[in-house]
């Protein structure tokens, strides 16, 4: 089997060398053919049939060989044969030549490329069995890829040869007949005037419309697949119905209104969401307590010659209800109706792609749409580790229910959530442990940041545990105990309460997504598109539910996407775009980031510079006692062109404001380093680390030559 693969290798080679060696390519051009037509035209009127089969012949081996000049042969068969019988040997020569292809790429490569890869292509294979023939269609549709590299991937999968060859016949026949008929007015050119002609005008807007109507024909076919097996309502109640009053759907809705389109907010619990209720706001208030009780403790630094305070954990803890409850209107129900939406509170359930049943204290009620946004958001995530939940475990969500500060506080987490909750209770009084399975708390940022945080932590007095994986909690004399594994040895932590903060999960069931067969990814999130649609085409996912992103801001940022594809997507699609995608975690010293940082250009081997300014130096973080902390930006080797930037320090959330907006728009740091930063403020932080890159990519021969100047100049 191995030497006839090597023979049949060694003759396909050898065709290909002869096709380039002995310059028959200069055959396959417009300008050849143009000067051979009358002698083609001769000998085609002299023997049709014969030179029908000849050409038939030359496409299938261009096509089998996978050469250069099948486009060509396609408009030279509309101009020689004319479009009917031109079409019938095209259709026929490219699906027979595709399919040698085919069959030669799977006897050449198929068993070892499955062999050396076969984890990496479970999923492609697959979906190939599944779906395999709908795939190929569109791709002959819509090539995504030229023909000829389709022919030689669908060869390494397990699609039937014959399955193959009919799928390709059908679907190329669209393109075929396209070209095809350009082909034809291409041979009554005789000058440049002929150029000019509608029928060559009209057959080349026909080759550059084409992808567009067969993109529309796909998607009609796709959604009629999928919408076959329910029935759509002859009219509908309402333009759109968002499930979830989080941040996506509030924005979701908010938009809906705002473009008088007739929208149904349903939510379960509370509007506002996590963020309102047990996430940013809160967490944000409680901060600010816990930072101003440290600041409390630096008193000697800033001149004084002591400060203290009495507190009470519980007036703190009713002090962060108070924010939540002021803040609360900006996303009340009463607010959301004077803009326009209808706001139901109760349990929404998706019973077709157009049906959304509603179970409120009134009732059940069914509401028809035409469009559905699913912004249901996430919940922290709890593993299962054995006795947690017999031992009792805090999280992001209950953790305001605490009215007494516990004694001594496990946190199981390293994360953004992790750190500032750590951070807090550490600050309050617990006696406060992190665990982290990974090496380092706050994994997602370069190593010398998140020794930055940890460093802190450490002066803070809280007890950071990395590269201990958590196997088991107990309770023992009346106490608790966490078991952790650490370099293969047994590591006990007491504790009096478990906070557990290891992330959030998507929350996809309960509400219809199972029955409309609606798909999660392998991170558990609702599977959508570039334009946030999932499965359906009228039912989009956006915020938490959806990803990659479990931020507030890009709750809203895809959000737009969902609520504007759906209300206008017939005429105009938007792609979510998240190439500028900033976060911050609110630790001291804050940490901020957008776009790539040093570990993350390591590991996609992108070619980056690094320019750091160390806050230590700035005016007014000396004067403000918080003179620590860096600026840290990576650009394209040799450019000021920002790939990414993180700062740790006071403010950084709202210092990297400038560098996001420098990305988004396309800025580089020399106009940063142009622009007039106030003086003293924590902004000129920005303006100097563009200095240092400045300085660093000073042309050192030209000021040479002004040094020379210079000392002339003087005499």
């Amino acid at each position: 089997m191995k030497k006839n693969r090597l023979l049949l290798l060694i003759i396909i080679a050898a065709l290909i060398a002869a096709f380039f060696a002995f310059g028959l390519n200069r055959y396959f051009t417009l300008d050849f053919f143009k000067s051979q037509q009358a002698a083609i035209d001769s000998y085609v009127q002299a023997s049709p049939l014969q030179a029908g089969m000849v050409f038939f012949l030359i496409y299938v081996g261009v096509t089998g060989l996978s050469l250069p000049g099948a486009a060509l042969m396609t408009l030279a068969a509309g101009a020689i044969f004319g479009l009917l019988w031109g079409t019938l040997i095209v259709s026929f020569a490219s699906s027979l030549g595709a399919t040698l292809a085919f069959l030669a790429s799977r006897f050449l490569f198929r068993d070892a490329i499955q062999s050396r890869f076969s984890g990496n292509l479970k999923a492609i294979n697959s979906g190939v069995e599944k779906d395999g023939p709908f795939y190929l269609f569109t791709l002959r549709l819509v090539p995504a890829f030229p023909f000829f590299v389709i022919n030689l991937a669908m060869g390494l999968t397990p699609l039937k040869t014959w399955t193959f060859y009919w799928v390709s016949q059908i679907g190329m026949l669209a393109g075929t007949l396209v070209y095809v008929n350009a082909g034809t007015e291409i041979a009554k050119v005789e000058s440049l005037r002929g150029i000019l002609s509608p029928g060559l005008i009209i057959s080349f807007t026909l080759l550059g419309l084409f992808p567009l109507i067969a993109k529309w024909i796909v998607s009609a076919i796709r959604a009629r697949k999928v919408f076959a097996k329910w029935p759509k309502p002859a009219s509908f109640d309402r333009n759109l119905v968002v499930i979830g009053g989080g941040s996506a759907g509030l924005v979701s809705a908010y938009i809906a209104a705002a473009v008088k389109a007739k929208v149904t907010l349903i939510e379960k619990h509370k509007m506002g969401g996590d963020c309102l209720n047990t996430g940013c706001v809160p967490s944000k208030a409680l901060i600010k307590s816990a930072k101003l009780l440290a600041t409390m403790k630096r008193a000697k630094a800033l001149g004084l010659k002591s400060a203290t305070a009495e507190f009470d954990f519980a007036d703190i803890m009713e002090r962060v209800q108070r924010v939540v409850k002021t803040v609360e209107p900006h996303d009340s129900v009463e607010r959301y109706t004077l803009l326009g939406v209808e706001c139901l509170t109760g349990e929404a359930k998706i019973t077709s792609p157009w049906t959304v049943e509603v179970k409120t204290a009134g009732g059940t009620r069914t509401l028809t749409t035409r469009a559905i946004v699913i912004a249901a958001g996430a919940r922290p995530f709890v593993p299962a580790i054995p006795g947690i939940e017999e031992i009792g475990c805090l999280t992001s969500d209950t953790v305001w229910d605490l009215r007494e500060l516990p004694k001594r506080l496990v946190v199981l987490g390293g994360g953004p959530i992790g750190c500032e909750l750590t951070q807090c209770f550490a600050r309050l009084g617990s006696q406060v442990t992190q665990v982290e399975m990974l090496p380092r708390i706050m994994i997602r940022e370069d190593p010398e940041i998140s020794d930055m945080v940890l460093n802190q932590f450490q002066k803070e007095g809280v007890n950071v545990l990395v590269n201990h994986k958590a196997k088991q909690f107990l309770s023992e004399n009346g106490g608790k105990v966490l078991v952790c594994e650490h370099d293969g040895r047994e590591v006990r932590v007491p504790f009096d309460a478990l906070l557990c903060a290891v992330g959030r999960i998507a929350n996809t069931s309960g509400y219809g997504l199972e029955e409309l067969g609606i798909p999660v990814t392998k991170s558990r999130t609702v599977e959508v598109n570039e334009f946030m649609q999932t499965l359906y085409p009228n039912i989009y996912a956006c915020g938490d539910v959806a990803g990659p992103y479990q931020f507030t801001h890009t709750a809203a940022h895809t959000a737009w996407y969902s609520a504007v594809n759906a209300l206008f997507g017939s005429f105009r699609k938007f792609r979510a775009d998240f190439s500028v995608i900033p976060w911050a975690t609110f630790t001291d010293p804050e940490v901020a980031r957008v776009g790539l940082n040093e570990t993350e250009a390591k590991e996609k081997n992108i070619p980056y510079e690094v320019t750091t300014y160390g806050i230590d130096d700035l005016d007014r973080a000396i004067a403000d006692e918080d003179a620590h902390g860096v600026v840290k930006v990576l650009t394209v080797p040799g450019k000021d062109k920002i790939l990414g930037a993180t700062i740790a320090g006071e403010h950084a959330g709202d210092l990297i404001i400038e560098f996001i907006l420098a990305m988004r728009h396309g800025l580089g740091l020399n106009k940063i380093l142009g622009t007039i930063h106030i003086y003293p403020t924590l902004a000129e932080a920005n303006k100097y680390v563009a200095g240092n890159w400045k300085r660093a990519h000073a042309p050192q021969k030209l000021l040479g030559w002004v040094e020379k100047y210079h000392a002339w100049m003087r005499g």
